[in-house]
């Protein structure tokens, strides 16, 4: 019987890149595409796929992994897993995946585009010139220039390192958290380790990149936005969870912080009813801060490669189980 590929998906617009390298290895292979809403067709052919290539947007908890009879993989398109029941994968012989690092520079390039929102506030200028403003009149709060402000980073993995890195050569200071790196690692790059709160209270800008697990999630609550500075921002494109969004509304209604630039929220895909979408000072953009050509490029490539790894009995590079 012929390999069977399943794709579950509602993102990418095609598969061109995908199928190359899939046809390349495996010409025979048969390949099915689902929804989310994929429940139908896991009965209908799903529960016999070797390899399941899903966006990490799908859901594929214990009871879907039950009914997988030939599955020897799971690859992930992205960073995220943590809605792949990794545990019950394991127990059943299925290696899981993710791609992790792939967009490193993109995120970088958010998180520095994020800064300069809020430092410079480009965007409320045109009420300005609508009321007839120009030149310094239509400067309605303090602009500090980058140059020694300082940059907390909640997280300072791989993307959370170069974040910094890239902030840095703005002349920013750098302060990071995260217990499993040391402090001679991210000195190595000149960011200094520090404590939560430490970083909180000395922020101009916190950056968060803390993986979203069950011990982390709501992590970042009021205890610590109400350390900030009312000057202060807070950005965050790692997991909406990692943060108690009612506590940040709160917080930025109260004004002890000045605003939030956000890539990810609670609820994804939200239904547009959400409280968070209703507060002047928040900023929220559709999870895009991993997006470029080049991102999804390298994406691709290396999910099938941990597809075709797993597929003939190999470690895959980025096996997460």
């Amino acid at each position: 019987m012929a390999t069977l590929i399943w794709i579950i998906d509602e993102e990418w617009p095609d598969y061109k890149a995908e199928l190359q390298l899939l046809q390349q290895s495996l010409p025979e292979a048969v390949i099915r595409y689902s929804s989310y809403d994929y429940r139908e067709d896991l009965a209908a052919f799903g529960y016999r796929a070797d390899i399941i290539l899903a966006q990490n947007y799908a859901d594929i908890p214990a009871d879907v992994i039950a009914r997988l009879e030939k599955c020897k993989g799971i690859a992930v398109y992205g960073g995220g897993y943590d809605r792949v029941d990794i545990k019950a994968a394991r127990a059943k012989g299925i290696s899981v995946t993710n791609v992790n690092g792939y967009c490193v520079e993109d995120i970088a390039e958010y998180v520095l585009a994020a800064i300069f929102h809020g430092a410079k506030q480009l965007t409320q200028y045109h009420s300005a010139i609508e009321n007839s403003k120009w030149g310094a009149q239509a400067v309605g709060t303090t602009i500090h220039r980058l140059n020694g402000q300082t940059l907390f980073i909640a997280g300072c993995g791989r993307i959370g390192r170069f974040t910094g890195q890239k902030a840095k050569a703005l002349g920013m200071r750098i302060l990071a958290y995260d217990p499993f790196v040391d402090k001679q690692t991210m000195e190595a790059v000149g960011i200094e380790k520090v404590s939560l709160e430490e970083g909180f209270q000395a922020a101009d800008f916190v950056s968060v990149h803390i993986k979203c697990d069950s011990t982390t999630e709501n992590l970042l609550n009021g205890k610590y936005f109400s350390l900030m500075k009312p000057t202060a921002y807070l950005i965050n494109t790692s997991r909406g969870r990692v943060l108690n969004e009612p506590d940040l509304i709160a917080a930025i209604k109260n004004k002890q912080l000045a605003g939030a630039i956000l890539d990810v929220i609670t609820q994804e895909p939200p239904s547009g009813s959400e409280d968070i979408f209703q507060v002047p000072g928040i900023l929220i953009t559709p999870h895009i801060s991993y997006i470029s050509e080049e991102s999804y490029t390298e994406l691709k490539q290396r999910a099938v490669a941990n597809a075709l790894a797993m597929l003939d009995g190999q470690k895959p590079a980025d096996l997460v189980n």
